[in-house]
């Protein structure tokens, strides 16, 4: 069914070791509710070449934008200054504040024993080891999802997570935050620290780090729920 009239649009940005795939159980129920999605091809080169992709898309949307960002994919909406943005939704997600960097938040608090260890390689990108899946990125996934998840991964740049970023969107823009209890990757403390300092609404959830694939109706909701709050904005 189609809930909404005013042509908005919902633009996914994926988080580190993802592409768009990684939405995909997301896709299809927002349509269906009547948004327009595009997920953004991060290049996870640096942070503002990732911000200059989500900007471009949003400089091309018709209508009203509500932008959705999975773990890293968090710190890059919020450097998407636009007066289309109408909400901002943070699935797990690393909300740096001005002047702070990716790593700053990511590191702020203790690291679950099972959070893998992450180094760059001699070209300065971070790879996921393929057993970090399974123990943390998407421990509640099955064991096809995250073999697939392995074999896809895109490694990302430490100039992604090293560079300090200016004001934040979610300054000035209404926000949801989607707090994964189970969250082996962020600690669920750094995300509540998080989401109270960017005075957004909470949705605490029972769930792991990448619930956008295993608990997809959870994330539709979260989004649909920020959508139809901002949809006349």
């Amino acid at each position: 069914m189609n809930f909404f009239t005013n042509g908005a649009t919902v633009v996914l940005a994926h988080g580190a070791w993802a592409d768009g795939s990684s939405w995909s159980k997301v896709i299809l129920p927002l349509v269906q509710a009547g948004l327009r999605v595009v997920c953004a091809p991060l290049p996870l080169t640096s942070w503002r070449d990732d911000v200059g992709v989500v900007e471009g898309i949003v400089d091309e949307a018709r209508g009203p934008v509500i932008l959705v960002g999975h773990a890293y994919g968090g710190a890059v909406i919020s450097g998407v200054l636009s007066d289309k943005v109408k909400s901002l939704v943070f699935v797990a997600a690393l909300a740096p504040d001005e002047g702070e960097t990716v790593a700053d938040v990511f590191y702020r608090d203790e690291k679950h024993h099972d959070s893998p260890a992450l180094a760059p390689d001699a070209k300065g990108f971070i790879w996921m080891p393929d057993k970090g899946f399974a123990m943390a990125v998407s421990h509640l996934a099955s064991a096809e999802e995250n073999v697939v998840g392995a074999a896809v991964q895109r490694p990302i740049s430490v100039h992604c997570i090293q560079e300090k970023v200016g004001r934040p969107a979610w300054r000035n823009t209404p926000s949801w935050y989607l707090l994964a209890e189970e969250d082996r990757m962020i600690n669920p403390v750094t995300q509540r620290f998080m989401a109270e300092r960017m005075g957004a609404q909470v949705r605490s959830h029972a769930v792991d780090h990448s619930p956008a694939i295993t608990s997809a109706n959870t994330v539709v909701d979260v989004i649909l729920e920020a959508a139809n709050a901002t949809a006349t904005v």
